[in-house]
C-alpha cells in the first residue's frame, strides 16, 4: 500500500503582532477532507508533527459556523476522531521521504507559528519537489515554503505559481491588522507567483509538482488532484 505523509503544524497559538497569542493548531477540514480523499483511494496516512509532537485542532474550526450548521459540525467532529494517526505522529526529522508517495500539508494558523521557519520541514520540502513527487499544501500550509529561503532570500519555489489564503481573506477574518506578516505578501516578496480567486471559493493551482489550494474549501479538491495524479497511469 502507498504511503501518504501529512506534516501538520504542532502549534497551539500564534503570535501576534502585539506578542498576544491566538489560540490555533490545524484547521480540522483541511484535514479530515483530504485524509478521506487518500484513504478511499488506498492510500495509508502517516502523520509527521515537529519534534513529534501531539496535533491540536483550532476549536474554531469545528464551530457550526465554519461548517455550515451544527449537523455538518457535528459529522466533522466524529470524522476528526476517528483519525487515529493524530494520536500518534513521528517526528519530522524521523521521515523518510522515500517511503512516501506523496507529502501534504493541511493548514490552520499553526502553520504560521512553526512551520514557516522549521528547518527539518524546510529540507523536507526542497527534497519533494526535486524529487518530482506530488507536494501539497493548503490555505495557511503553505508557510512552510517560507523555510526554505536562504540568508539572501533566495528559495527553490521562488518563480512558481502557487496560492495560499490570501490578504482579503484574512481581512475577513479580522486578523490581518494584528499579524506580524500575511502570506500573500511574503509569497510577493519571495518571488512566486501568486493566484488568488474571490474569497472562500474553491481555488487549486499546480505548477509542475507544487499542488497548492487557497482555503477550506480547496482542501479535498486538491487532495482529489493529487489522488488523479498518483493513480493516472
Amino acid at each position: 500500500m502507498s504511503k501518504v505523509l501529512f506534516v501538520v503544524t504542532g502549534a497551539r497559538y500564534w503570535t501576534l503582532a502585539d506578542g498576544s497569542r491566538h489560540p490555533t493548531g490545524y484547521w480540522a477540514e483541511e484535514l479530515v477532507q483530504p485524509y478521506l480523499s487518500f484513504s478511499r483511494a488506498g492510500f495509508e496516512i502517516v502523520v509527521a508533527t515537529p519534534g513529534g509532537s501531539i496535533p491540536v485542532v483550532d476549536k474554531a474550526s469545528l464551530a457550526p459556523a465554519a461548517n455550515g450548521g451544527d449537523s455538518s459540525a457535528a459529522v466533522l467532529a466524529e470524522q476528526l476522531e476517528a483519525i487515529k494517526e493524530l494520536q500518534g505522529p513521528i517526528a519530522l526529522d524521523k521521515v523518510n521521504l522515500s517511503e512516501f508517495a506523496t507529502v501534504f500539508y493541511p493548514g490552520g494558523h499553526g502553520p504560521m507559528e512553526d512551520l514557516s521557519s522549521d528547518s527539518c520541514s524546510a529540507q523536507l520540502l526542497a527534497a519533494t519537489l526535486s524529487s518530482g513527487k506530488p507536494l501539497g499544501l493548503v490555505c495557511h500550509a503553505p508557510a512552510a515554503l517560507l523555510a526554505t529561503e536562504d540568508a539572501v532570500g533566495s528559495s527553490p519555489f521562488a518563480g512558481y505559481r502557487l496560492t495560499g489564503f490570501t490578504n482579503a481573506e484574512e481581512i475577513q477574518t479580522g486578523l490581518a491588522d494584528k499579524a506580524k506578516w500575511l502570506l500573500q505578501d511574503s509569497f510577493v516578496a519571495m518571488g512566486a507567483t501568486f493566484e488568488e480567486a474571490s474569497p472562500w471559493s474553491e481555488h487549486i493551482v499546480v505548477d509542475r509538482n507544487l499542488h497548492t489550494g487557497q482555503n477550506p474549501a480547496s482542501a479535498g479538491p486538491l487532495a482529489d488532484e493529487i489522488v488523479n495524479t498518483l493513480t493516472r497511469y
